[in-house]
């Protein structure tokens, strides 16, 4: 009987580790600033009252009430953002992403995957990696940031992702995910 348990539990162990993100070992690297909002705090916000003849404001909060997680993770270190984009190579592969937008030029990449969600208009989870961001000028006294990995999951309407990327100061290129 003992013996019996012993494997159910070894098979279920993997299903266990799956409740966290790959990402989580950013969270407490010296090398990555690490923004992460769990559903409670996220509730929190939702609570917030806001002008409903606002438009804008309103498909906010209509975002921040459908969402589960959002993380952000920066990083100036190239052998952390090699990591990310390893890690991130590796998740792709179980994770079943489909590669939404990509965009590349001099300064430099974006990547938008993301999780089949409900209908067409809505996906359960958004993954964004941005690299080859030192490249960038940025305002004189600012640090250069090598990669930004940003992780959404919940019920993301795609319609309403622009009014996030403005209210909470986002990368604008998270708006290219917009199915307007």
């Amino acid at each position: 009987m003992k013996k019996n348990i012993l494997i159910a539990f070894m098979a279920m162990l993997p299903f266990v580790g799956l409740s966290q993100s790959v990402f989580d070992k950013y969270e407490d690297s010296d090398k990555v600033s690490a923004v992460v909002i769990n559903s409670s705090m996220l509730k929190l916000l939702s609570n917030i009252n806001v002008d409903v003849n606002d438009k804008e404001a309103q498909d906010y909060m209509d975002i921040v009430k459908s969402l589960k997680n959002l993380k952000v993770f920066v990083t100036q270190d190239k052998k952390v953002s090699e990591d990310m984009l390893q890690t991130i190579g590796k998740y792709l592969k179980t994770a079943s992403l489909e590669e939404l937008v990509k965009v590349k030029d001099k300064d430099a990449n974006v990547s938008i995957y993301v999780k089949e969600g409900k209908d067409e208009d809505h996906v359960s989870e958004l993954l964004m990696f941005v690299n080859g961001l030192d490249k960038i000028s940025l305002e004189e006294g600012m640090p250069k940031i090598e990669t930004v990995l940003l992780s959404l999951t919940g019920d993301i309407d795609l319609n309403k992702i622009g009014s996030l990327t403005q209210q909470m100061n986002l990368p604008k290129e998270l708006n290219k995910a917009s199915k307007k």
